[in-house]
């Protein structure tokens, strides 16, 4: 099964002082693709140069920032395939941004057969 991991913090905010982000990172994507679990993934730009769009009848309408309002923001994805919800919550549980932040873990609907 396909999960989408969100990955999510308060910009600004991060792990202790003398943390190396980056290794913690790169270790944790070398573990999961060397698993086979880590399909891809990326950072994302900050909150600053997002761009919300909606639709309301015919009218487009777009604005700064991010689509909630809402301290935490969304800063990567990783889509990881697993066995099962279990295996993919062990997945998230040990990336570093679960540390201090979140990760959100969401299973894609199933293809249609």
């Amino acid at each position: 099964m396909q999960y989408m991991l969100m990955i999510c913090g308060t910009e600004g905010a991060g792990p202790e002082p003398g943390y190396d982000m980056a290794a913690a990172t790169d270790a944790w994507v070398k573990e999961m693709d060397g698993r086979g679990v880590r399909l891809q993934g990326h950072r994302l730009r900050p909150v600053v140069d997002a761009t919300t769009v909606r639709m309301r009848g015919n009218e487009v309408l777009i604005s700064d920032g991010p689509f909630a309002e809402t301290k935490e923001q969304m800063f990567g994805f990783d889509l990881i395939e697993c066995a099962d919800l279990d295996e993919a919550i062990e997945v998230a549980s040990k990336h570093p941004v679960a540390m201090f932040g979140m990760v959100e873990v969401r299973p894609f609907w199933p293809d249609e057969e």
